[in-house]
């Protein structure tokens, strides 16, 4: 492999230079020669940021929304990452978006980084070099990284793969986006925030998540619209499910099964996705959002699931580039043979199968992998 163009990018990255994370970031995006050594040689500088996911509709107001956070993260004194997953050019593979200007309440603050990158095609929006972007902004000491992604329908899964907590936006009367929810996007989110609540039907949308949410979680679950995030989880480490307290006994139903049963008190923190309401346009409800954004952070740090989740994201990320390279491996074999369309006809005229193909093709990787093993 060959090694970075520019040995001393990363030296000068980890001392804060920002025009080295800028190029560093250019350099993973395009995969230039040597952008592997340099994520890896930032890879052991990782693992101190707050990573968050804001994905949704297109017209939720997410780019409103993340600026607004991240002038709340500055004003508190925090340093800001933000990568802004654009859709891909059909043409260029390049970021539609990516010149707009979408951070306006940030405009010349150096302690504020965007970068606005392409999906390139990938499922959900995020490409591997978005991951890399991650590492790099991450290893560089940023505070917070925020990644705001496509936001075009299933594909918005894949967000979990590289965001600690992963927030969804959703618009008042958007009945469809709701009903969009219950085909999988539901068990993704951490955080549901209906955005533009000034509108009207946003008591409506609050409420029908906190009803799909509740049937997910316990179908026999009572529906309560009280207070969200600050008492999603106890000191015992007991979920509140960020719905307030029963009207009749002044308790959650967990807290009674705790008092019940002193074994409870051993049981692992338990996390209920909270809904919560914000006008971005204005800042409302952002300083709600940033209190059960850290609660959501606590309860990932109490419950161990933190490392849990950097161990998938490690073990999925291993897989991904093993793929990935294999196939590029595999492409190349069929090439030497004559390439894939000598194959295809081959197939066509009976003379072979598809999988004989395969197992033709494969056999000197199986073979090299077996006197290994030997």
């Amino acid at each position: 492999m060959s090694r970075a163009v520019e040995p001393d990018l990363v030296e000068r990255l980890l001392d804060g230079e920002h025009r080295a994370l800028a190029r560093a970031i250019t350099k993973i995006e395009s995969q230039s020669p040597g952008y592997r050594d340099i994520v890896s040689e930032l890879h052991a500088h990782t693992g101190n940021a707050s990573v968050v996911g804001i994905t949704g509709s297109p017209g939720a107001g997410k780019s409103t929304l993340v600026d607004k956070l991240a002038k709340h993260y500055r004003d508190q004194g925090e340093t800001v990452g933000v990568i802004a997953v654009d859709p891909s050019s059909p043409y260029t593979g390049g970021a539609v978006l990516g010149d707009r200007i979408r951070m306006a309440s940030n405009v010349g603050d150096m302690d504020v980084f965007f970068r606005s990158m392409s999906a390139r095609g990938q499922l959900g929006g995020l490409s591997t070099a978005t991951a890399d972007a991650v590492k790099a902004l991450d290893a560089f000491g940023k505070d917070r990284i925020i990644i705001e992604t496509v936001g075009a329908g299933q594909n918005e899964v894949d967000v979990v793969k590289t965001a600690d907590t992963v927030v969804v936006l959703v618009q008042p009367g958007s009945g469809d986006d709701v009903q969009m929810l219950k085909a999988g996007i539901l068990e993704i989110g951490d955080l549901f925030v209906v955005n533009k609540a000034d509108m009207e039907g946003a008591s409506r949308t609050v409420a029908e998540l906190q009803e799909m949410i509740h049937l997910r979680d316990d179908p026999r679950a009572n529906l309560d619209t009280g207070h969200h995030g600050a008492e999603a989880f106890d000191d015992a480490g007991h979920g509140h499910g960020g719905h307030g307290d029963h009207a009749d006994t002044g308790e959650t139903e967990t807290d009674a099964d705790a008092e019940g049963d002193p074994s409870d008190a051993d049981e692992p923190p338990v996390w209920t996705p909270q809904v919560l309401e914000t006008v971005a346009t204005t800042g409302e409800g952002i300083d709600e959002l940033v209190e059960t954004l850290d609660d959501h952070r606590d309860y990932l740090d109490a419950s161990g699931e933190l490392a849990e989740k950097a161990r998938k994201r490690a073990g999925e990320e291993i897989r991904q580039l093993l793929r990935s390279d294999v196939n590029r491996l595999l492409e190349a074999e069929l090439d030497r043979r004559g390439g894939v369309d000598a194959f295809a006809e081959a197939v066509v005229e009976k003379e072979t199968d598809p999988y004989a193909v395969a197992e033709d093709v494969l056999e000197p990787l199986r073979e090299c992998l077996d006197d290994r093993d030997d």
